[in-house]
């Protein structure tokens, strides 16, 4: 259904259960990168970018000019730049979160998705010179506060979480302003760096380290499986940022770190001691902070519409 077909109201039900469900298999993902922690990070993300792509190019068949918006969106060097940049920042986030949960640091991956609604407060202010409310800069204090107390207990910045923070909080925002479709978008952005992983995949086979054919079939098909692992999640917050507010999407993101860190705690152990929930503690009183005062916002100004 296309959006001018949707009523205001419909559409934004429809992109907040996108996201909602959305962000509840993000948070199941580690069940399935764990498994996989044997192979190269580098190399899990090329299979990633591969099988992504082959899967959304059979999903461009059923969409009527799907292949043209594809061929549109790669014909200008303006539009290319872009492409390449939410394509490299979102390629970095994957290679990070994998490293991050394959090392088991799963706890520390799950506090980059808590920061990423302050990154983007932050970005606002002093990257696009957005005037910041009280509340807002009193909860990107106390976030800042939990980092600088986690790099104090750690003896080392918590660089997987940062890293993992600005490059989801940059891609965001460009695909907030992306003019492309759900598909059509993803398939574009992974199209653009598919000839690298093709490329080290190769290679990687040429060597004798690739995975295929050196491998259980078991992990085989949790490899082959990249592609709707990585693709139908995506699809779904593609759908949702053109529908609902960014603002609500932030909300709505909460959910896919918290079942993360029930991950790591619960089922793989990870330490978490009083002085880690001390600087949790400070970035989750943050985010309340931020989504109450984001809240009575919102309402204020439906109130004086």
């Amino acid at each position: 259904m296309s959006l001018k077909a949707e009523s205001p109201g419909a559409s934004a039900r429809s992109g907040a259960l996108a996201a909602g469900v959305c962000y509840f298999l993000w948070g199941l993902v580690p069940l399935y990168w764990k498994p996989l922690a044997a192979i190269d990070p580098v190399e899990l993300i090329a299979h990633r970018h591969v099988w992504s792509l082959v899967l959304l190019l059979v999903l461009l068949l059923g969409i009527a000019g799907g292949y043209g918006e594809v061929r549109q969106a790669l014909s200008s060097f303006r539009s290319l730049g872009r492409l390449f940049l939410s394509s490299g920042l979102l390629t970095l986030n994957w290679l990070v979160y994998v490293w991050g949960v394959s090392t088991g640091h799963i706890v520390e991956t799950s506090l980059g998705y808590f920061l990423v609604p302050l990154v983007n407060v932050a970005a606002g202010r002093f990257v696009l010179g957005e005037h910041l409310r009280p509340a807002q800069i009193g909860a990107i204090a106390l976030a800042a506060a939990g980092v600088v107390l986690m790099v104090v207990q750690a003896g080392r910045p918590p660089w997987i979480a940062l890293l993992i923070a600005g490059t989801w909080g940059a891609y965001s925002l460009l695909r907030k302003q992306s003019s492309l479709g759900a598909i059509t978008g993803l398939a574009v952005e992974t199209l653009v760096l598919s000839p690298l992983a093709v490329g080290y995949l190769l290679w990687c086979h040429a060597q004798g380290t690739g995975a295929l054919g050196r491998v259980d079939g078991f992990t085989h098909a949790l490899i082959l499986s990249a592609g709707i692992v990585t693709a139908v999640p995506l699809l779904l917050f593609a759908y949702a940022a053109r529908r609902i507010r960014l603002s609500t999407l932030g909300l709505l993101q909460y959910l896919a770190p918290s079942v993360q860190l029930a991950l790591g705690v619960l089922v793989y152990h990870e330490p978490f001691s009083r002085s880690r929930l001390l600087s949790f503690g400070l970035i989750w009183t943050a985010l309340v902070i931020y989504s109450t005062d984001n809240l009575l916002s919102q309402r204020k100004l439906r109130a004086e519409r």
